[in-house]
C-alpha cells in the first residue's frame, strides 16, 4: 500500500490524508485489498457503470482460506475483467493477468505482411518509425509503438525526406501505446500554433466522482520542420493507451484525417499499487477526455470508415493504405 501512498500524496494534501487500510496476506486479505484499491482508486467505475458492490458480492463466496495461488489468481484476474480495461493488469510472480478483449473482439485491419510489402526493402529507420516515399509521391510512415524513442531531430531529418510527397500517411495501427511525450512530440509536428486537444482530471477523494477539477492539455508547436500538407493517420481496434491519445490529439490538427476503425481506447491514466502478498496491480487512476470533455475511454470513431477486405488481403493490397493514397491523391 505504501506505494500507492506516494503516488496520490499531493493529492491528498489538498483533500486531507488518505489512509490505507492495513490487510492480512491471506486469501481473504487479499481479497479485501484489492476490491477497495479499485473501489477507492479506479477512475471509470461511475463511467462504465460497474457495480463494484455487486462484483464483489459475486466473487466473494468463492474466496476460502484454503485457496493456492493459482487458484486465488484466477478469481483476482477474473474480478479485474469485470472492468474491461486493457490498463488493468494483476502481476503476480507467476503470471499476469490481463484484459484483451478491447480489441480481440474485433476485427484486426491489419496484416504485417502487408505492410512489409509498402515499405518495401528500401524505407528508412527513425527510432520506432519507419518511412519511404510511395510510388504516387505519398509519404508513409508507421509507427507501431511509441515506447521507442522519438528524439526532434529525427523526426525533422524524416519530414525534410519527406518535404517533397504531396501527402503523408501516419500508420499507427497496431500501435498499443507506449510513452505519451513521444506520441505528443510526434503530434507538435502538425501544429504550428498551441492547439486545446483534451482534458484530465485526477482523483480527489475515495468516492468514485471525486475529482479535481479538469486541466486542459495542449500541444505546442515543435521547434524545427512542421508538416503543413494534408495527412492520414491510420487506425485500427489495437491502436490504443498513447496511441489513443495521439489519433485524439491529430483529430484537432485541420489538415489531418484519422480514417480505419475506431481506435481501441485506454484514455485513464495508469497508477500501481501492491497487495499484501507483493503481487501488483496496475489500474486507470486519472481520465482523459477530448476538447468537448467527452470520454475517449472506449475509442475514437475515424473520420472515414475502412476495413480491411479479405479479398485484396489475399492479392497483396491493404484497403486501409490505399483508401488513404485515394484520398490524399484527391487533395488539391
Amino acid at each position: 500500500m505504501k506505494r500507492l501512498l506516494l503516488l496520490i500524496v499531493s493529492l491528498a494534501l489538498l483533500t486531507g490524508c488518505v489512509r490505507e487500510e492495513n490487510h492480512e496476506n491471506s486469501p481473504m486479505g487479499n481479497f479485501e485489498a484489492l476490491w477497495k484499491i479499485i473501489d477507492e482508486h479506479y477512475c471509470f467505475l461511475d463511467y462504465k457503470q460497474v457495480d463494484w458492490y455487486a462484483v464483489k458480492r459475486q466473487y466473494l463466496p468463492y474466496v476460502t482460506d484454503d485457496l493456492n495461488n493459482d487458484k486465488l489468481f484466477q478469481i483476482l484476474g477474473n474480478m479485474l475483467a469485470e472492468l474491461k480495461d486493457g490498463h488493468v493488469n494483476l502481476y503476480a510472480y507467476h503470471n499476469t493477468a490481463r484484459y484483451w478483449n478491447w480489441y480481440e473482439d474485433y476485427p484486426r485491419n491489419y496484416s504485417e505482411e502487408l505492410v512489409e510489402k509498402y515499405l518495401g526493402h528500401e524505407y528508412r529507420i527513425s527510432g520506432g518509425l519507419r518511412y519511404r516515399i510511395l510510388e504516387d509521391n505519398i509519404g508513409y510512415v508507421t509507427c507501431t509503438s511509441f515506447s521507442s524513442g522519438i528524439g526532434n531531430n529525427s523526426l525533422s531529418e524524416m519530414l525534410r525526406y519527406l518535404d517533397i510527397c504531396n501527402g503523408l500517411i501516419i500508420d499507427v495501427r497496431n500501435n498499443g501505446g507506449g510513452d505519451l511525450t513521444n506520441a505528443q512530440r510526434l503530434a507538435g509536428r502538425f501544429t504550428n500554433e498551441k492547439v486545446l486537444v483534451g482534458y484530465m482530471c485526477h482523483k480527489t477523494g475515495k468516492g468514485h466522482s471525486d475529482f479535481s477539477e479538469p486541466k486542459p492539455t495542449y500541444i505546442e508547436p515543435a521547434d524545427g520542420i512542421r508538416w503543413q500538407k494534408p495527412v492520414v493517420v491510420l487506425t485500427n481496434r489495437h491502436s490504443y493507451s498513447a496511441t489513443n491519445d495521439f489519433v485524439n490529439s491529430m483529430h484537432y490538427m485541420p489538415q489531418a484525417t484519422i480514417i480505419g476503425d475506431q481506435t481501441g481506447g485506454g484514455s485513464g491514466m495508469p497508477f500501481s499499487s501492491e497487495l499484501p502478498n507483493g503481487w501488483g496491480i496496475r489500474f486507470s487512476a486519472c481520465p482523459m477526455f477530448n476538447a468537448e470533455m467527452q470520454q475517449i475511454e472506449f475509442g475514437i470513431e475515424p473520420d472515414i470508415k475502412v476495413d480491411l477486405v479479405p479479398a485484396d488481403q489475399a492479392i497483396g493490397v491493404d484497403t486501409i493504405i490505399e483508401a488513404a493514397r485515394t484520398f490524399l491523391n484527391k487533395k488539391p
